[in-house]
């Protein structure tokens, strides 16, 4: 995949994400989700249960599962279905992606160029800090160009 069509496709699934951005520092009730939006439809453990037909200890169990963050995605799915909820999954990225793969970059290129200005200080040859910076941003500028899977060796 080329250069542009990896940018075009990182942007795409950046748009996709930012969606959900806004819910990052929202933490669930603490006794979770599906317990909560239960108690407030006014069900009971035991009518949750029958309407999606487990075992009201299964039931406690699963509720339980998900305030602790140990519950399926499938389990999570059915019994949200069974209060009439949608499921709504994501993982979203603390930083925009396309900053994480620059960050990434220059990073990498401030090791190289760093490593290189290193021995020629030893050698008494250091160039200039605005040397260093166009070789930094020209550093990685060639690495965002190549393969990004080279970026996480």
């Amino acid at each position: 995949m080329d250069s542009r069509m990896r940018q075009l496709r990182l942007e795409q699934v950046q748009a996709a994400v930012e969606a959900y951005s806004g819910l990052m520092n929202r933490r669930p009730p603490s006794g979770g989700w599906l317990k909560a939006i239960r108690e407030s439809l006014g069900l009971t453990g035991r009518q949750q249960a029958e309407r999606v037909g487990i075992a009201s200890s299964s039931l406690h169990k699963s509720e339980l599962a998900e305030a602790e963050g140990r519950i399926t995605l499938g389990q999570l799915r059915k019994l949200a279905d069974g209060l009439d909820c949608e499921l709504v999954y994501a993982v979203v990225p603390r930083a925009p992606l396309t900053q994480v793969v620059e960050n990434r970059a220059r990073a990498i290129a401030l090791q190289e160029v760093g490593g290189v200005a290193h021995t020629m200080t030893l050698e008494d040859q250091r160039p200039g800090v605005e040397r260093l910076r166009k070789q930094v941003e020209q550093r990685t500028a060639e690495l965002l160009r190549g393969r990004w899977s080279d970026l996480w060796r």
